[in-house]
């Protein structure tokens, strides 16, 4: 998101309200607001969702029609992207992929 200077502050805030409500949803993993450190109008929000139909519930709620609302205090849309995981991993694929390093010396 990307907020004209001037309502950088309403942008914030509206944010900020957000966080205890969305992590109180059903489904609702996490929810993060990342500002960009070189350009401080520059906001990113994550969310995580256990499920998909949770997800598109929360997508119907008042909550993310607040999100929306905010498209005001813009300089330009916001861009929206939905990510599919459909498998992570952790630390075993870091040693994995080190062990490589290891073994070709």
């Amino acid at each position: 998101m990307n907020v004209l200077p001037e309502k950088q502050l309403e942008l914030r805030q509206t944010l900020h309200s957000m966080l205890g409500v969305e992590k109180r949803e059903a489904g609702c993993l996490s929810y993060a607001v990342f500002c960009d450190i070189q350009n401080e109008n520059f906001f990113s929000l994550l969310e995580e969702w256990e499920t998909r139909e949770q997800l598109e519930q929360h997508i119907r709620s008042s909550l993310f029609g607040v999100l929306l609302g905010t498209k005001s205090l813009l300089s330009e849309p916001p861009e929206i992207r939905i990510y599919t995981v459909a498998r992570s991993e952790g630390m075993e694929a870091v040693r994995a992929a080190r062990e490589t390093i290891k073994s070709s010396l």
